[in-house]
């Protein structure tokens, strides 16, 4: 074995100890806890190196070694496997969140859920309208010159609009258009969507013109509507001051920070659309307020779909593989709901 894959043993049992203690870790401990195959001498040189190089620190004289931020990075990028939940985990999570009766039901039992397992501040972002895809378009007439535009999403939101609009086609005209509107729009996002409804004036009838364009119009509201109004669901924030020494010192600028949530919802954007699990440890939040704190995120939607982002908020301590197990299960569980309603 070389002496950099040792350190990263000596390294891994560090973390390991230090988020189950939450006591620093010296030599001996290590010797008597771990199989690592070397003696306490070439231990306590593998740590001095480690100490060198930036992954571990000593909080003070006399005291064993407790893991930094890039000592926790490396961590988190070394793991070989996240660890797999029991079946009866498995369980609970999928027979908690398939009772939601719609979407602000489903954020409900998601944030609440994944505060409960992991013990940490829980995050999920409502599915954002302009990432989804139409699953379907109704045209309504309400009376002579109102009509109701009902749309449904990939992300099982509905999204309902009253227009005032003159010359509303007859019965057999409107659901010629309304079939127009759903071959053009089916399948695609929400901005390429209301784009293709817009081509579909070039097609219809001059006396109809006025009727798609007014339609059009409340499509395109909608869309610019929601990208103003994203919104985050939040629970467990008393986690925190349960978690004893981790913010002795810190908790009232975490709170702070999970109170503005412009601050979470740009940590939840910088995920973009891909199906991995990301950590973010202390300073790579990007804000001081959550530098102690460790932020575990993930995509979540329909198949590959990613409508939007969920995940938690603890501290630098955490136990890493558990906690980017259980947010990546949460997040295959609601997408796998979005897909089949």
């Amino acid at each position: 074995m070389s002496a950099d894959v040792r350190r990263l043993d000596v390294l891994r049992a560090i973390v390991q100890d230090y988020v189950a203690t939450q006591e620093p870790v010296g030599s001996h401990a290590l010797l008597e806890r771990h199989q690592l195959g070397v003696s306490s001498a070439t231990i306590r040189n593998d740590m001095a190196v480690l100490e060198e190089e930036g992954y571990i620190s000593q909080p003070y004289t006399s005291a064993g070694r407790i893991p930094t931020d890039k000592g926790y990075r490396t961590f988190v990028d070394r793991l070989a496997e996240v660890k797999a939940l029991s079946g009866a985990e498995r369980r609970a999570i999928e027979t908690f969140l398939t009772g939601a009766v719609d979407l602000d039901d489903l954020v409900s039992r998601t944030v609440r859920l994944l505060a409960q397992v992991t013990n940490q501040v829980a995050i999920v972002q409502y599915p954002i309208l302009q990432r989804s895809t139409v699953r379907h378009i109704e045209l309504v007439e309400l009376g002579a010159s109102r009509l109701l535009v009902v749309l449904i999403t990939s992300n099982g939101r509905v999204e309902q609009r009253v227009i005032e609009t003159p010359n509303i086609p007859d019965a057999d005209a409107l659901n010629v258009l309304k079939h127009k509107l759903i071959g053009a729009c089916l399948g695609e996002r929400l901005p390429q969507a209301v784009d293709k409804a817009s081509s579909i004036a070039e097609e219809c009838e001059p006396q109809h013109l006025q009727f798609i364009n007014d339609v059009v119009a409340v499509l395109r509201e909608t869309v610019e509507t929601d990208r103003a109004d994203e919104r985050i669901a939040v629970a467990g924030t008393g986690n925190l001051a349960r978690l004893g020494g981790d913010f002795d010192s810190t908790i009232r600028p975490v709170l702070e920070a999970i109170e503005e949530q412009v601050v979470l919802l740009k940590l939840l954007g910088e995920v973009g659309e891909g199906q991995q699990t990301n950590v973010f440890i202390g300073t790579e939040t990007g804000h001081a307020g959550l530098a102690s704190t460790a932020i575990v995120t993930r995509s979540y939607g329909p198949e590959s779909e990613a409508l939007a982002t969920l995940g938690t908020v603890g501290p630098t301590r955490m136990d890493y593989p558990a906690t980017m197990a259980t947010v990546g299960a949460v997040a295959r569980y609601v997408g796998r709901i979005l897909a089949e309603d």
